[in-house]
């Protein structure tokens, strides 16, 4: 069900951006603004990437199989960092047409109907961005989310560009167009970094803060039965679901059975912490030296030591 709702999210995303680049096509034909130009530009972009995130939404909620064992949620790395970088891309195209006016020189005509045109492209993006947003938080999915932040910055183009249209309509200061431009390319070139910032630590397997604050705190409260402490916590996000590995000291002498219940328990207790879905792999040791427990692993991999693998 929450899948769904995510995924006719992006559908609405695709077909409202659709129009919202017509609306800023004319308005840049009828005007011929560098500004107007750099919002068109950023919509085309913006609808390349909304059609990726798309897809990568629809793979990343495919089952595990036997060649992906752990699912495709990663994906959603892959596809936000993309979104990130043709953000940055749109923002380079900008800044040359900026650059390139500021040189050369150019004319602006049919301003109100620019003006007018951008407006309703702006309006429309702001309602779907704030649309993509809420969906995305409610549904855990950040595929969604980053979308609705890029259609939001898209209403801030608009809004640039509609307020420096309509100060030259009343000052005639034509530079004004190239030197705003300018600088909402760098603005979107920022936001552009954020989502790929994003990208390489999810990729990278960076530590989610908030599922690290709800684990540690599960951890740090009395442990279950004759569970006496943990150890080599390791754990990562992926998409809607959290990973989570770590190593049980039990008392001596416990049995096989009463072990396994313990660390059942406190299974359902990191589980029932954060949203979303959990998978916790608990490895069960006895007291006693660590090292001692995985002697026999000693040679196992020739190339780490025995505490970097056990």
């Amino acid at each position: 069900m929450a899948s769904n709702k995510a995924k006719t999210a992006l559908q609405i995303s695709l077909f409202v951006s659709a129009l919202s680049l017509c609306a800023k096509a004319t308005a840049f034909f009828l005007t011929q603004s560098t500004i107007a130009l750099s919002d068109a530009v950023e919509s085309v972009i913006h609808i390349l990437a909304v059609a990726f995130v798309y897809y990568g939404f629809v793979l990343s909620t495919k089952p595990a199989d036997d060649k992906h064992l752990y699912g495709h949620e990663r994906v959603e790395f892959l596809s936000v960092g993309i979104e990130g970088a043709v953000i940055i891309l749109a923002g380079l195209t900008i800044i040359y047409e900026s650059v390139n006016h500021l040189i050369y020189g150019h004319t602006i005509q049919n301003i109100v109907w620019g003006i007018g045109f951008l407006s309703a492209a702006g309006v429309i993006n702001f309602i779907l961005g704030s649309y993509l947003v809420k969906i995305g938080r409610r549904e855990q999915n950040m595929m969604v989310v980053s979308n609705g932040k890029h259609t939001l910055t898209d209403v801030w183009t608009s809004l640039g560009a509609v307020s420096t249209l309509v100060i030259i309509q009343f000052t005639g200061w034509i530079v004004l167009d190239a030197l705003v431009g300018f600088g909402l390319a760098l603005y979107i070139m920022y936001e552009g970094f954020k989502l790929l910032r994003y990208s390489v630590d999810g990729l990278m397997d960076s530590k989610n803060p908030e599922a690290d604050k709800a684990i540690t705190k599960i951890l740090n409260q009395p442990l279950p039965g004759s569970m006496t402490s943990y150890h080599n916590l390791r754990h990562r996000t992926t998409g809607n679901t959290t990973w989570i590995e770590l190593h049980a000291i039990f008392e001596e002498g416990i049995d096989l059975k009463a072990a396994h219940e313990d660390a059942t328990e406190l299974e359902r207790n990191l589980i029932d912490t954060i949203e979303g879905d959990v998978i916790v792999t608990i490895h069960l040791e006895p007291e006693g030296s660590h090292r001692q427990a995985h002697k026999s692993l000693e040679d196992a991999d020739q190339q780490r030591p025995l505490d970097d693998f056990i």
